[in-house]
């Protein structure tokens, strides 16, 4: 039984390896493997990203731009409107402080700097600032710049293109069937929409999920295929990280075990894509991060938004550790 179970994981890999998609009877087969079987599962995972990376690290650093006041009901998220948690209430950090945290960013070794704020989408006074702030870091700096500002036009996708960023993120977050229960503020589809625009403007999209929001296992697959389905460049895998004073507080965190099975089935299905262990990586993972990285090829380092990340100096000697590299510029 044990060496037709590892035979199965190691056709996933050559299924991924070819291109072609898994079934969903062999994405739910990840999801629900035995946890005996861990190591087998994630080995299989390693064959696929060692194919298109090696033994490298993406490093990426949040710069959480602008905080609170936002007028969307995410129910996982401290700085909606539907929340009581106790956030930073800011706007927009003027542009020493953007250009601060992009040194930041060099110094922890994170070749791509992410620029983040709350709200539905960007104000003209908003777009301005980054604008004037990406220019700036383009000219004197090595870094790849992703942004997060909120559901776009056109026209702003296009003008944040032409000013030099390089990456546009916006998480689908949960499947189609389970949206509603998380946001009644906006839709699935809107989301879906400002992916495809970052794709025309020339950005690259970034977009991806939180797992562990009320959504079936089915559902998780389902995740996965509308991210390989719109082609995401960059997959942020996100884990709950259940905020007091949220809708979402009471739920469960994703354990270990299951985490490390999301992040194999996320790299089967998008076997080339760079897939990012994101928010909730040091509550869910806890002891087993380092193994995260046989399927995963990126990490945050330092603190998330509203919740705090491990010392990046752990970060470093985890990677370290494994015998892997940072990537140091990701231009």
């Amino acid at each position: 039984m044990e060496e037709k179970l590892q035979t199965d994981w190691d056709r996933l890999a050559d299924i991924a390896l070819r291109g072609e998609r898994l079934t969903m009877e062999e994405g739910l087969s990840v999801l629900q493997g035995e946890d005996g079987q861990i190591l087998s599962i994630m080995q299989a995972a390693y064959k696929v990203r060692r194919h298109y990376y090696g033994n490298k690290v993406k490093l990426n650093m949040i710069m959480n731009a602008k905080s609170g006041l936002c007028p969307e009901d995410c129910g996982y998220c401290s700085q909606s409107i539907v929340s009581s948690a106790p956030v930073a209430k800011y706007s927009l950090l003027d542009k020493e402080s953007l250009l601060a945290g992009a040194r930041e960013a060099l110094a922890r070794q994170a070749g791509t700097y992410c620029i983040v704020a709350s709200g539905r989408g960007p104000t003209p006074r908003e777009l301005e600032q980054v604008i004037e702030a990406v220019t700036e870091i383009r000219s004197t700096m090595p870094l790849k710049i992703c942004a997060c500002l909120g559901l776009l036009r056109d026209d702003q996708a296009k003008r944040l293109a032409e000013a030099g960023v390089h990456r546009y993120n916006h998480n689908l977050n949960t499947s189609s069937g389970n949206y509603s229960a998380i946001t009644t503020t906006h839709s699935y589809e809107q989301r879906v929409k400002t992916v495809e625009k970052v794709k025309a403007s020339g950005m690259s999209p970034c977009s991806g999920v939180i797992i562990g929001m009320g959504e079936s296992q089915a559902e998780i697959v389902e995740m996965a295929y509308a991210l390989r389905e719109i082609d995401a460049d960059s997959i942020p895998v996100n884990f709950l990280v259940p905020i007091p004073g949220t809708p979402l507080e009471a739920k469960e965190k994703v354990t270990p075990l299951q985490a490390l099975k999301v992040l194999a089935l996320f790299r089967f299905i998008c076997p080339s894509k760079e897939i990012r262990v994101s928010g909730g990586r040091e509550s869910s993972l806890r002891h087993l991060q380092p193994l995260s990285l046989y399927a995963a090829n990126s990490w945050f380092v330092g603190d998330y938004l509203t919740t705090g990340g491990q010392a990046v100096n752990a970060d470093h000697q985890m990677i370290k550790d494994l015998g892997f590299e940072i990537e140091q510029c990701a231009l």
